[in-house]
């Protein structure tokens, strides 16, 4: 069983998380928009990369712990 401690500096962990992917990929966006609007859409492939491991941290924080569970 976790900690209250702990919960709470994995979800913050998981904000922290979610505002730095947000910030940058807005970042690139804009400069996207105002460099080379007429290419391709360039900060795709950070959103769906970094995205994708974004995804494992809030599965990872937000899934019930299977090993505590077991002892």
């Amino acid at each position: 069983m976790k900690s209250k401690k702990s919960e709470t500096a994995e979800k913050w962990g998981l904000r922290i998380h979610l505002l730095c992917y947000v910030l940058a990929n807005l970042v690139q966006v804009v400069l996207w928009a105002v460099l080379t609007p007429d290419h391709f859409f360039w900060p795709l492939w950070s959103i769906v990369a970094w995205g994708i491991g974004l995804a494992f941290h809030v599965w990872a924080v937000r899934s019930p712990s299977t090993l505590n569970s077991r002892h």
